[in-house]
């Protein structure tokens, strides 16, 4: 059994943990309302772009247009972007999308294809690295000295994507991140960039639809919008990142408060019998020695 030093060491210690990871919530509280407030304004810009894709790609013949809306013809390497936090001690948000890009890792190798990966942020890095060292790209994306998340950033990724991709080094791209929708839920998301997905508008009337036409060419629109629609996407999922990390952040934190408020409440229960037991054996002895004399 613990003496009551080692009790009153243990508790102060837990108290002074107690004390970080309330602060740690609190900057993460903080943070978030910046965080979500950007995320929730990038996802109509994105959306719109997607829709503007889907109206000027209609008017394009079936098969033609450019590589990156309708690939290169083949389906043999696939990249692999995966977006994570450069810290941890935010819960399962980093696990959770590492996750899910070792599950699509390994239906792709099962399906004989060859896989890279490119990784933005050390922890996705860090735990890849571990199980698919070799089909590592290069090192993760360093974003730690980014203060504020800006469409610069993406917009470098993005250029990186689309060089790796005229110089036929894959065929396929996806998009591995976190969908921020509340404190409590984050959601891995997977999202095909090259060849571009493009949205069905399923609530289009039936009937005979409007001709559009466009000035320059639909091709040449395409070429233009289709490289920007890539790191408006990589900029949306940095953004909804951020805040998905600062929300399993706060909640990983409030939950360690608690539990570290449960072991302090145990401990000093634990402290006060030892103490009461010690006082009450001393009491023993002496009645029992002024009996005997």
């Amino acid at each position: 059994m613990p003496s009551l030093k080692d009790l009153r060491n243990r508790i102060a210690s837990v108290k002074a943990t107690q004390k970080i990871t309330k602060a740690m919530q609190m900057v993460a509280a903080a943070k978030l309302r910046r965080a979500q407030a950007a995320a929730e304004a990038a996802r109509p810009y994105a959306q719109r772009m997607e829709t503007v894709l889907a109206n000027v790609a209609g008017g394009v013949a079936p098969g033609s247009g450019p590589e990156l809306l309708v690939g290169n013809g083949r389906d043999e390497t696939h990249l692999l972007l995966v977006c994570t936090g450069e810290r941890g001690l935010a819960g399962a948000f980093n696990t959770s999308i590492v996750r899910l890009a070792r599950e699509h890792i390994q239906q792709l190798l099962n399906a004989q294809k060859k896989v890279k990966i490119l990784c933005v942020g050390r922890k996705g890095y860090e735990q890849l690295r571990r199980q698919y060292d070799h089909l590592m790209v290069e090192g993760a994306v360093d974003l730690r000295s980014v203060r504020t998340l800006g469409f610069e950033n993406a917009d470098a990724i993005g250029k990186k994507i689309i060089g790796m991709f005229e110089a036929g080094q894959f065929d396929v791209c996806t998009l591995f991140y976190s969908r921020f929708r509340s404190v409590i839920a984050q959601i891995p998301t997977a999202q095909q960039l090259i060849p571009a997905q493009i949205p069905v508008n399923d609530n289009a009337a039936p009937g005979v639809q409007a001709a559009y036409e466009a000035e320059p060419s639909q091709e040449e629109i395409l070429a233009t919008l289709l490289p920007r629609n890539i790191s408006v996407q990589v900029f949306k999922a940095l953004l909804e990142n951020q805040a998905s990390f600062y929300g399993s952040q706060m909640s990983a934190m409030d939950n360690a408060t608690r539990n570290a408020g449960d072991m302090i409440r145990k401990q000093t229960t634990l402290y006060n019998r030892s103490r009461q037991a010690m006082i009450t054996k001393e009491l023993i002895e002496i009645i029992s020695g002024a009996e005997a004399l």
